[in-house]
């Protein structure tokens, strides 16, 4: 397994497993501590694994978490997914820095969001499942959602928005999140 930086996210990292494949299929290892910890990051930070599956053109996000915010390490166990993740720690160098991505099940490539940061993805293929280990626990007073359709962020989706939650739709845009915030 391969840790390395993502340029565009201060303190994001990508975890890039070995693949051992045969006519069988793939062996992997998906999380490796010493890894993680070789990045700088606690691989014991974190409390609470999930998992979602979508079906093609599903849009989930952009989501974040408010106070202490929410680390967490995402990956695409089957299938695709376009993934986005929003820098909106007003500190951090990269400041509204935007990185996209593929995850596939195929690569098994774990993402590194830091807290502060706002995730989202699209599922490009039938199926996707995406598993998140996460670095605090859900508090749903916490949740923050912006819209993921502002034309301040410009996300080129790859698809349609074919499904999303109505707490996705009716997101309030990334200026009125961030007015939000500084008071």
């Amino acid at each position: 397994m391969k840790a390395t930086g993502v340029p565009a996210i201060a303190g994001a990292h990508l975890f890039e497993p070995t693949l051992h494949s045969d006519e069988r299929g793939f062996f992997c290892r998906t999380f490796d501590a010493d890894v993680v910890r070789s990045a700088g990051l606690d691989p014991d930070a974190f409390v609470q694994d999930s998992v979602s599956r979508s079906a093609r053109g599903v849009l989930r996000g952009l989501h974040l978490r408010s106070g202490a915010g929410e680390a967490k390490l995402v990956r695409c166990s089957y299938g695709r997914i376009f993934d986005v993740v929003v820098d909106l720690r007003a500190d951090s160098p990269t400041y509204l820095g935007r990185v996209f991505l593929e995850l596939s099940g195929d690569a098994q490539t774990t993402l590194y969001i830091p807290a502060g940061c706002a995730h989202g993805f699209q599922t490009l293929t039938a199926t996707a499942d995406v598993s998140y280990r996460i670095d605090r626990r859900h508090d749903p007073a916490e949740d923050v959602t912006i819209a993921f359709d502002d034309p301040e962020l410009a996300i080129p989706w790859p698809l349609p928005a074919l499904s999303t939650s109505p707490r996705d739709r009716e997101a309030p845009s990334l200026a009125e999140v961030l007015r939000r915030r500084e008071k």
